[in-house]
């Protein structure tokens, strides 16, 4: 039993084991304890358990017991708490209790799961203020370990960061993903610290260089260092190259994975470098347009690193150059990997380096072009030992590559069996090559299986999005994101489409931004938005939620903030699901 008395508080000797107050060992004892109260959002609360804390012991085995009906009641109740306690808008509430299971968890921690959850959590955020920022930051998908480094040691009210809501904000209004923002807080936390307008501007500052808004997201989502001070003069170096090679600068965006890391200085070094080597315009252009990764996996650094191991082995600079002058193709990140394999390969054997020189010099081309097993497995195969082979290879090295090469590469053995029809085959390859999946290699293969139809099909299917309106950059992306999107009937596509721009009137970034939408069954595309539609024309509902908002969540979810939230909205929802 607890009795405030002024500043203090009198505990009975009967404490709950759970009590974050130490317990008084003497039975007829009284203990006083000075409390700070929460008079201001100002005032500093350090909870006895953090979050953070809980989730990285493991010792705890609640997890494994709390029900899915549990944790859906706890997204509620921490969604109620968000957005009609601390006033979050809709969507930061609704976005934050459905993406942070890990705090979620901790809460439920702190009550009985198989009891009345909604009732006892209420109650428990009721009486303990909770640190926003650990939701908020797991909800951007940073893991609890990052979270617990990054929380203010000070603060535990979002509202009281005004300029990390107003940048975090801003980056949403401009497209970013909220899954996305943890990587930028992550890696250049200072952007969430600008005054009110420097953000806007900066992300305008790479539009001025002539890039779409669907690729300054997709750059700045790779390249959040890129918003730190003023443009990046070795970024826009490298912009300048590549128009000289015929490449738009906006088409940078199809070569860009969300997951990759650019050095844009060493990118910009290799492109000199590449253009001292005597390419023609025309020839780099093809280049770079056949073998993206070759300037944007690892930067470029394959290039350096090909050269070098040629220069080591005995070539001279004027026959390297020759060699990537007439055989552009060795540059292409596979026939990169193919080279270093058949290097390794007749060093292992203990071949003269002299020799290997020679080899290289000839036979550049078909090195490029085979997988080779290992030396082990050829010695094996032939029974003979690695000095045998080693000779065989030097009085005919073209007998190496049916010797090594005679079962085939893992690529072109997973080929044939992904389809019997080459031609098709190539015909679809040939499609996803254009979407920048790099050609022969385990991306692709995935891609092939994961995209039904015909390559003529999809061609129609992808051209159908661009007519839409789509630029073709952001059609890549999307696509590669949602690749189920390609595998429906071009009417089908067009008929959603239509359905977004008619109903609600948007433009077409809410789609880029949740392609998803595009998957989603046509008559619960139709229903959901006719319902908002007719809520927001009544002031019921926000006049700009988002897609994921209104298609994602479940149809009891749905009933409640979208048909129950007005007299009339139930009867309306019944006639919109007949007609």
């Amino acid at each position: 039993m607890i009795i405030h008395l002024d500043k203090f508080v009198v505990l009975s000797p009967v404490v709950s084991k759970k009590s974050n107050v130490v317990q008084n060992q003497k039975p007829c004892s009284v203990s006083l304890i000075n409390v700070r109260y929460f008079r201001s959002s100002r005032l500093v609360f350090k909870p006895k358990v953090s979050p953070a804390s809980f989730l990285q012991s493991s010792d705890s085995g609640l997890g494994s017991r709390i029900t899915r009906a549990a944790k859906t009641e706890a997204q509620i109740v921490l969604f109620d708490y968000l957005h009609s306690t601390r006033s979050f808008g809709f969507m930061d509430a609704e976005y934050i209790s459905k993406n942070s299971p890990h705090f979620l968890q901790y809460l439920l921690s702190k009550i009985d799961p198989d009891k009345d959850v909604t009732r006892s959590l209420t109650r428990f955020l009721r009486f303990n203020p909770i640190n926003e920022f650990e939701p908020f930051f797991e909800s951007l998908g940073l893991t609890p370990f990052e979270v617990s480094s990054l929380v203010p040691q000070h603060l535990i009210f979002l509202k009281d960061d005004s300029a990390l809501l107003e940048n975090f904000h801003v980056l949403c209004n401009y497209g970013i993903l909220r899954s996305k923002m943890g990587k930028l807080y992550k890696e250049a936390r200072g952007i969430f610290g600008y005054d009110h307008g420097v953000l806007a501007l900066k992300l305008q500052a790479y539009e001025n260089l002539g890039l779409s808004k669907a690729t300054v997201i997709k750059l700045v989502s790779c390249c959040p260092s890129l918003l730190v001070g003023g443009v990046d003069a070795e970024f826009a170096g490298v912009l300048e190259r590549l128009k000289l090679f015929g490449i738009k600068s906006d088409e940078i965006g199809g070569y860009l994975l969300d997951k990759g890391r650019y050095d844009w200085g060493r990118m910009l070094d290799v492109l000199n470098f590449l253009d001292r080597l005597g390419y023609t315009k025309e020839q780099f252009g093809n280049l770079l347009k056949t073998n993206p990764a070759l300037l944007f996996e690892g930067s470029g650094k394959k290039v350096y690193v090909l050269f070098g191991r040629l220069i080591k082995l005995g070539l001279r600079m004027n026959e390297v150059y020759f060699l990537f002058v007439h055989n552009p193709n060795i540059l292409s990140v596979k026939c990169t990997k193919n080279i270093f394999k058949a290097l390794d390969f007749l060093i292992y054997i203990a071949m003269e380096t002299e020799d290997i020189a020679d080899i290289a010099a000839t036979h550049m081309e078909l090195m490029g072009s085979y997988s080779l097993k290992s030396p082990k497995t050829v010695c094996m195969e032939l029974n003979i030992e690695k000095e045998e082979l080693c000779q065989i290879i030097k009085e005919d090295p073209l007998k190496w590559f049916s010797l090594a090469a005679s079962a085939n590469s893992k690529v072109q053995s997973s080929r044939k069996a992904v389809s019997k029809d080459t031609s098709s085959y190539h015909e679809k390859a040939r499609f996803l090559v254009t979407l920048g999946y790099p050609e022969n290699s385990d991306e692709m293969l995935k891609a092939l299986k994961q995209f039904r139809g015909r390559g003529d099909q999809l061609q129609e299917r992808f051209d159908c999005l661009v007519n839409a309106g789509f630029d073709p950059n952001v059609v890549r992306n999307l696509i590669r994101r949602a690749p189920q999107v390609l595998n429906q009937s071009k009417d089908l596509i067009e008929k959603k489409i239509d359905c977004f721009k008619n109903l609600l009137g948007y433009p077409l970034e809410p789609i880029v931004a949740f392609p998803t939408y595009l998957s989603y069954d046509l008559e619960r595309i139709n229903h959901r938005l006719s319902m908002y539609v007719w809520l927001r024309e009544r002031g019921a509902a926000k006049p700009m939620l988002s897609l994921s908002t209104i298609l994602a969540c479940s149809d009891s979810r749905f009933k409640k903030y979208f048909v129950n939230v007005h007299p009339e909205g139930p009867s309306k929802w019944e006639s919109i699901k007949k007609s």
